[in-house]
This record gives structure tokens, sequence and C-alpha cells, in this order.
């Protein structure tokens, strides 16, 4: 900029240089727009959390894939849940059944409910001596006191008469040929013995090795190991009863021999 005075030549400002540069980021004085402050003019950048004067990057997305690993472990467990929740819901389903299906469902098994419903009345006290048709009984008439069946392993044969009176109880007499072999005996016993509405003892002349009875039901079986007589114990014990779950199975007849025995003192039930 020059600087014209009246007569004489034109002189230019002389610049005093102090030697400091302006400050970084900074603005001169002469750089500074006038009547206002610097970056007020218009058109100035306004400042930002990244510095001033920039513009804020945006941050970039990155596109990934499914994960599966998660998902199939999440549908595994899914299925696993449902499985074991639908096993629960078939067992209790077939716990639900009447008994009377599920012993007849029992491969062999002879339900002379159906057959003789006669037969299977109950209730029809009578001593002495009774013939009875099926061998062993598996009900009809029978003597007023009955035999224990607390889980009572007898090693002779016991009155017909008695045993009978023990599965109107809801008893569960399992029965073997003399000529059984011991270990097959000692597996009979080991499901017997010390168990309420349970008892064991030979029976002579069986066309089959073992025979079980409950009050209206006989399955016959050939050998002790035979997956059947558990099912059988498990399905008619205590619920073949025509006298109710608590009909007594103690203070009963624990003397073997096949003749009944009526001049014993019994609770009438």
């Amino acid at each position: 900029m020059s600087i014209s005075t009246p007569g004489g030549p034109e002189r230019r400002p002389t610049v005093v240089s102090t030697g400091k540069k302006p400050a970084a980021g900074r603005p001169s004085a002469a750089d500074k727009p006038s009547g206002g402050k610097a970056g007020a003019g218009k058109g100035a950048p306004r400042p930002t959390a990244g510095g001033k004067g920039r513009k804020p990057i945006a941050p970039v997305k990155v596109s990934q894939g499914r994960s599966w690993g998660p998902i199939a472990l999440f549908v595994a467990v899914g299925l696993l849940a449902a499985g074991i929740i639908g096993y629960g819901a078939f067992a209790a389903y077939r716990g639900s059944q009447p008994w009377q299906e599920r012993a007849d469902a029992i491969k062999g098994v002879v339900d002379f409910r159906k057959k003789d419903k006669a037969l299977v009345e109950g209730g029809k006290h009578q001593p002495g001596v009774i013939k009875y048709d099926v061998l062993p009984p598996v009900a009809g008439p029978h003597n007023p006191a009955w035999q224990n069946c607390l889980g009572d392993v007898y090693d002779a044969p016991i009155a017909n008469e008695h045993a009978v009176h023990s599965l109107e109880h809801g008893a569960v007499w399992i029965t073997y040929r003399p000529d059984l072999p011991a270990d097959q005996v000692a597996t009979l016993k080991s499901k017997v013995q010390g168990k309420d509405k349970l008892m064991l003892s030979p029976f002579d002349g069986l066309d089959k090795p073992i025979s079980l009875q409950a009050w209206g039901f006989q399955l016959k079986v050939d050998n002790a190991d035979d997956s059947r007589i558990d099912e059988f114990i498990k399905t008619l014990r205590v619920n073949a009863s025509i006298e109710g779950p608590n009909a007594n199975c103690g203070q009963g007849i624990t003397a073997t021999g096949t003749t009944p025995r009526d001049n014993l003192q019994q609770p009438t039930q």
C-alpha cells in the first residue's frame, strides 16, 4: 500500500519484522477479518470433535456373515429338550393307562377276569379242602385264614386255600417246580424276599418251570431271568387286590403243608 503526500513522491510504509511467526493454527493479525473474531466470517468451517475445521468421519459399517455355530447349538438344545419333554409325556401316558390293560399287554398272561367273572368275585370263605380247576389257583373260594405274604419264602409247598386268600389281598404268589435249578430258585428269592405282598413256594405238578399268580391273572415262564416276571410283579402286586391296597398280608399262616389249617385265629378280612 502506497501513501501519497502532497508535493512529494509516494512512500511505502516501513514494515518492522519482529522475527516471530504466528502460532500454528492461529491466524495472524493481518489475516483476521475486520469487525469480528477469527473464523466468525461467512463460510468459515465450524469446529468439530475431530479438530478445528475438520469434518466428522462417519464410521464404516463392516458387513459380517451370519454366525451359524451358536444357532446350530441353540437348535440342538431345543430338539433335545423337546425330545425329553415328549418322552416324559409318553411315559406319563403309559403310566396313566388302566393297570388291567398293562397286565393284558404282558405276553403270555392269562386274564381270568375276562374268562370267568364268577371265579374272581371274591369274599367266599370256606373251611376245609377246596378243589380248584386252575392250578396253581388264581381266585375262587378260599380259607378264612391267609398265608403270610410279607416277602415270605417257603421251602415247601403251602396250602392253596390260604394262598388264594393272600391273592385276594393283593399278593403275587410265585411258584416253581421242585426240580428247578438252585441258581434259578435263588434268582426268584431275590425278587421276593422281604418285599410286601409277595411270596414264593415250590409247587408239585407244574407244566412250566415257573408260574406266577395274582388275583385273576396267571403267567407261566421257563426261566427265572425272564423279564416278564418283573413286569407281572410291577403291574399286579397290590393292584390286583379286590379288597384295597391296605388289605393285610401279615399275621397270616407261616407254616408249610398242603392241608388248610382251620383252627387258627386270625383277623377276619
